[in-house]
């Protein structure tokens, strides 16, 4: 009988690239697929003709179907998917450090740690340019529903503020007040007429069709007025997400903006725009007074950069009620005027750049040529007045 002799085993060590790869080979699949999504995005986001069959075809039947789904949960699940990913991620790296001073292999337990971060940050980012990058590059909400927009005069804009700063005057006296005054009206009832909200205004302009779905308010709504932000959008969940501390002036205005990005209208610009709209169209007084509201907060500082005397003439002319709420609104953002609050501007306005959205957070003021276009031969109707020839 023949016995062989067992054979000697030898471990190849792997070396270069190799070795550095196996160290944590699903971080680093993560992050090259993640990072070619994200080029492929830049490369190729300028391509119109891409973006609106992305967006239009694919994207926004996602979003609402999305909306659809999340929107029978009475929580907003995009606040506990943050909790838990914050949660998770912290503890995940306070847990590494612990090793790395505990054992040994402190470089490649770095290499991990910073690897693995670097692909969860790279993977949500490819998942952002996919479910919201592209709408910044397709048709945007003028082109959709075919408003056209002019170089608008200052003669046109002083009008149009007036106009909303006459309805803002006589929605004020329809609204809920408290004993000092000011605006009261209930946040959850505001709410719970947001599925509503664009029903009426969809008949105009069919491409802001979507599921009748509920704004979410959110538990953790200070930590979201001290990083300066009274509502978001959540693209993965497709959920309208809104901040209720903040007065309740703009809380209406607010939840119709969110619900408008949930909606396909991308731009800020048009968003606040969107909210004006489908707030009067649908007449509810609640949302008519905050509407009115910030189209006069973003008219009046327009106007007030290119003639303040008449924006002075005009505030005069507000009832002493809308301006102890306008008061209140600043009053209440001047407590969260802090280095954070900076901090998250200054990524935020770098953000909206990143989009090609070149005025940065000044963007928001861009509204103002929509509604002067859309408003003028309303005001002038409301005014008995007949445009200078």
């Amino acid at each position: 009988m023949r016995y062989n002799t067992p054979m000697e085993t030898t471990s190849v060590k792997k070396r270069g690239p190799a070795a550095i790869f196996s160290l944590c080979p699903g971080a680093h699949i993560v992050a090259l697929v993640s990072a070619c999504v994200i080029g492929l995005h830049l490369l190729l986001r300028h391509d119109r003709a891409l973006m609106r069959r992305l967006s239009a075809g694919v994207i926004h039947p996602v979003h609402q179907r999305l909306a659809a789904l999340t929107g029978r949960l009475p929580f907003s699940l995009a606040e506990l998917l943050y909790a838990v990913l914050i949660g998770t991620v912290l503890v995940y790296i306070i847990s590494e450090l612990v090793r790395l001073i505990r054992h040994k292999g402190r470089l490649r337990r770095l290499y991990r740690l910073l690897m693995r971060v670097i692909a969860l940050a790279l993977c949500i980012y490819a998942l952002f340019c996919l479910l919201w990058g592209v709408y910044y590059y397709g048709d945007d909400f003028a082109a959709m529903s075919g408003l056209q927009t002019r170089p608008i005069s200052m003669d046109e804009l002083e009008v149009v503020t007036v106009y909303f700063a006459d309805r803002l005057n006589g929605y004020s006296a329809q609204v809920e007040r408290d004993e000092n005054g000011l605006y009261c009206a209930d946040r959850q009832g505001i709410l719970a007429k947001s599925p509503t909200l664009y029903r009426k205004v969809v008949a105009k302009y069919p491409c802001l069709d979507g599921p009748e779905v509920r704004a979410k308010g959110m538990v953790f709504s200070k930590i979201m007025s001290l990083i300066d932000f009274t509502g978001f959008f959540f693209p993965f969940t497709a959920e309208a997400n809104v901040n209720t501390d903040f007065p309740v002036g703009l809380f209406a205005s607010t939840v119709a903006h969110e619900l408008s990005h949930q909606r396909g209208v991308a731009k800020e610009q048009e968003a606040n725009f969107v909210a004006v709209l489908s707030s009067l169209e649908n007449g509810d007084v609640d949302y008519a007074y905050s509407a009115c509201m910030l189209a006069y907060i973003h008219l009046g500082n327009a106007l007030y950069s290119v003639n303040p005397g008449a924006y002075r003439l005009i505030y005069q002319g507000l009832d002493e009620t809308v301006r102890a709420d306008l008061r209140a609104n600043d009053e209440y953002w001047a407590r969260y005027e802090t280095p954070v609050q900076t901090v998250t501007n200054t990524v935020y306005e770098g953000f909206l750049q990143s989009y090609e959205q070149t005025l940065g957070m000044r963007s928001y003021g861009a509204c103002v040529d929509l509604l002067v276009n859309y408003y003028y031969d309303a005001a002038l109707e409301w005014f008995d007045m007949t445009p200078e020839n």
